[in-house]
């Protein structure tokens, strides 16, 4: 069906790629009038389209030519000119879709003509790569075709000065990494003077390898993160209690969901040991966190396969990439846990300061376009939530690359042995091989096996990545072996060495195949660049994770019943369409996930957006007086509503506790009395409540200067919104946390958490207009008033915490939790005022 589908109305792809054709010829068309110009002529053509820009003609207008440009400007500065396809590619980016290009056909390059041409705009332009170094290269590289052209290159690194950051950004293009430009933003919303703020509005965004980005890291957060004081030693004690436990009869292990849970039998000796009658009680709610934390440390997450040790501390591995996450930590106080099961020193858990995913945080831009190898397999994802299209870019030369159907072994030690020995095979004819392994621990077993058949060969894994790119550009030399952990050297092209094409190119030996089609065919893309030769085969067994996972029993039993020993291949396109489906099962479940994660996200984003918006008009703007005066009222208004309710007789409102709330809260002692409230109408006792606030207001102001009221009211409103923020994103963590079990009582999740989240909101608004309102009107300001940080943390991405944490921290002048009540109640601030909640 779908083909004569395609036969009636053509391939939308192949429409949309004939269109932009069209335009590529004119570009063409003025190759040999650009090129006439001289180097200073050809300069001035940034500042002809900026002029352009600004009497009204549009980017798309001007595109031809300043492609043009760009082409001819890589010519003289790197020897290199952009084909067809990649001015195709360059279209796709500018028009704010994603560009599939094949692995070796020039991604980078094709980047600065999209880059080139919306940096006319003077907006900004950032550049998005998956790593530091990625980001030096192609900004030094590339950024010599922008320098000849009058723009200037900013390159946004980890542990940059504060200036040092605001150059980068200011400059018309900016190079960084997908975590440091979202560790800015959340930095931004931080500040406590809008000159510190470093990023300009987000106007356009380019993301290199977008699907490790958008798709691959979704589902994890940024998050600046503080030290929260609590004890260790419960993490010890419940690790020393869990492996008392028994597989089966005290617990359960999902291999396919990664979960964990006691049985009846397991949560009966939990109870015992730690003598408490019912561990699902609300006072045993943090044992029993603690508990599962500890079941996953110990029986799901690997050591040398989700982590390492190294010099007595837990370094997580990238699930995608292999690499080490050095510095990094597992939130929710897994990464405790499993520091207990190996018995090393357990760190402080941290509390969230600020948070954000990238799915957010990439939808801020005004317009956003990617490029990667493999983006097809998750077109839908990309349409649904980035509203991003995918576009495949022809190859500039016919890809001849090989692709071996897979094989498969009974065992593990089949597999590896018939791995080893096509390597042995294949290197006596001095054909590189490129061998991808999908944990570190497999990479070693075979790199063990071929020292033992005296091959030479590189293992690029996560401890050993500082030579990553070193390593995987010499993949291709004669007679090179590589064994690399997944996709470990991204980003880099293999180049063929001399003598290489005749004997086949690389050759791409995958020894299991990844839950994800798109990792599996990134493995492939490595060999076949530019129309040059190369081939792919994957060698899979019945105990890989994979199969095990889904359904592997069925056709071990036939292996078996057919006589199939460990070292006997099974080729069967039965078997191969299983796999296929398989992972297609995976990719729709992880694309739930993410949709999951990213419908609660938008929750708190929403609040979030209100929160910081606010936040930075309050930071621009010269006098917030008027904001004040809104947050009075609506605590004066709130007051008056629920102390005089309209299902009561005037003579019944309760008009003796509503005066004592406005003495604790905004009017001095003594200062009302009920005759002057008695008889009015409540309309009218709002309006005289108002009045009262609005003149002491005035008084305080004549008394302490305007320009000392201007600072006094900045630093009560950030410290308020801060503090109360920052309490709110711990609430709705925990509400997050536990909110599933709401569907054992028939009720959605999500529409649960909508509901409450947003009543916490309003909540929080309330708190904050209190607070602000009390120490505005109650507060006595005897020194020159100084805007210090609630808190102050480090960044954490991706599931893991950077750096060493600090501890929540308050200013000198504001309340401590024990300390009397300002407003005069005689009870302490945390019961007073002070309270969350």
């Amino acid at each position: 069906m779908l083909g004569l589908v395609k036969k009636i109305f053509g391939d939308a792809n192949e429409r949309e790629v004939k269109r932009l054709l069209k335009t590529v010829e004119q570009i063409n068309g003025l190759e040999s009038t650009v090129a006439h110009l001289s180097d200073e002529q050809l300069r001035i053509k940034t500042d002809e389209f900026r002029d352009r820009i600004t009497k009204g003609e549009s980017l798309d207008d001007i595109l031809p030519e300043a492609f043009a440009v760009v082409r001819e400007a890589s010519k003289r500065v790197l020897a290199m000119r952009h084909f067809d396809v990649q001015l195709i590619g360059g279209m796709v980016l500018h028009h704010g879709k994603i560009a599939e290009m094949r692995t070796g056909e020039g991604k980078t390059l094709v980047g600065t003509l999209a880059v080139y041409l919306n940096a006319l705009k003077g907006e900004g332009v950032h550049v998005i790569t998956v790593n530091d170094y990625l980001a030096q290269r192609d900004s030094a590289l590339m950024g010599q075709i922008y320098s000849f052209l009058g723009m200037t290159v900013g390159c946004n690194l980890h542990g940059l000065t504060h200036e040092e950051k605001q150059e980068a950004y200011a400059c018309d293009i900016t190079y960084g990494t997908n975590n440091e430009f979202g560790f800015d933003y959340l930095r931004d919303n931080m500040v406590l003077y809008k000159e510190q703020m470093v990023q300009r509005p987000l106007h356009y965004a380019i993301i290199d390898e977008v699907d490790s980005i958008l798709v691959d890291e979704a589902r994890t957060p940024l998050i600046i993160s503080g030290q929260a004081q609590k004890s260790t030693e419960l993490y010890y004690a419940a690790d020393r209690m869990i492996v008392r436990l028994t597989d089966v009869e005290d617990f359960t292990v999902d291999i396919k969901l990664r979960s964990i849970a006691l049985t009846e039998s397991g949560v009966t000796k939990v109870e015992k040991a730690f003598n408490i009658e019912n561990l699902f009680a609300h006072d045993n709610v943090t044992l029993n966190h603690h508990i599962n934390q500890a079941l996953r440390a110990r029986y799901i997450m690997k050591r040398d396969v989700d982590y390492v040790v190294q010099e007595d501390e837990v370094v997580i591995v990238d699930e995608f990439t292999g690499r080490l996450m050095a510095g990094r930590r597992y939130s929710e106080g897994l990464h405790q846990a499993i520091e207990a099961k190996e018995q090393l020193t357990v760190q402080n858990e941290s509390m969230t300061l600020a948070t954000i995913t990238f799915q957010n945080y990439f939808r801020m831009y005004r317009k956003l376009a990617g490029m990667t190898g493999t983006a097809k397999t998750e077109e839908e994802e990309f349409k649904r939530i980035y509203g991003l299209d995918v576009i495949q870019v022809p190859t500039n030369r016919q890809m001849i690359r090989v692709d071996i159907p897979d094989v498969v072994y009974k065992s593990e030690n089949g597999k590896y042995r018939a791995v080893v020995e096509e390597i042995v095979s294949r290197h006596a004819t001095g054909q590189p091989v490129l061998v991808g392994t999908v944990s570190i621990e497999n990479s070693e077993r075979i790199s063990e096996m071929l020292k033992k058949k005296g091959i030479k060969h590189q293992v690029l894994n996560a401890k050993y990545h500082a030579e990553e790119a070193e390593i995987i550009s010499s993949a291709g030399q004669h007679g090179t072996v590589t064994i690399a952990t997944n996709m470990a050297g991204r980003g880099t092209d293999i180049l063929l060495g001399a003598g290489v094409i005749e004997i086949g190119g690389l050759h791409i030996m995958g020894t299991e195949r990844h839950e994800s089609r798109r990792i599996d065919n990134q493995l492939r893309g490595r060999a076949g660049r530019q129309g040059d030769p190369g081939s792919s085969q994957f060698y899979l067994s019945m105990q890989d994770e994979l199969m095990r996972r889904f359904g592997a029993d069925n056709i071990m039993g036939m292996m078996e019943r057919l006589g199939f020993d460990e070292d006997s291949p099974i080729e069967s396109k039965l078997i191969s369409r299983a796999i296929e489906s398989a992972q297609k099962r995976v990719e729709g479940s992880n694309f739930d996930t993410r949709r999951i994660v990213l419908q609660y996200d938008d929750v708190i984003n929403l609040q979030r957006e209100k929160i910081y918006g606010d936040r930075r008009a309050i930071l621009s703007s010269d006098n917030i007086r008027e904001i004040i005066t809104g947050m009075t009222k609506s605590v004066v208004t709130r007051a008056v509503e629920s102390h005089c309710s309209d299902n009561d007789v005037p003579e019944d409102w309760d008009l003796d506790s509503l005066i004592t709330y406005a003495h604790t809260q905004f009017l001095p002692d003594d200062s009302l009395s009920k005759d002057d409230l008695w008889g009015k109408e409540k309309e009218e006792i709002i309006e005289f409540l108002i009045a009262k606030v609005e003149k002491l207001y005035d008084e305080r102001e004549e008394s302490i200067g305007a320009e000392t009221m201007r600072e006094f009211e900045k630093v009560v409103v950030l410290r308020a919104v801060d503090s109360k923020w920052m309490d709110h994103i711990d609430s709705m963590d925990h509400l997050r946390q536990g909110i599933h079990l709401r569907a054992y009582g028939g009720n959605d999740p999500l529409r649960e958490y909508q509901f409450e989240g947003h009543n916490m909101f309003l909540s929080m608004i309330e708190r904050i207009e209190e607070e602000i309102t009390m120490y505005i009107m109650r507060a006595q300001v005897q020194t020159a008033p100084k805007r210090e940080a609630v808190a102050e943390g480090q960044a954490v991405d991706s599931k893991a915490e950077e750096g060493p944490k600090k501890p929540k921290t308050r200013s000198g002048n504001e309340v401590g939790r024990n300390d009397p009540c300002p407003c005069g109640s005689g009870k302490k601030y945390k019961l007073c005022h002070g309270r969350i909640g």
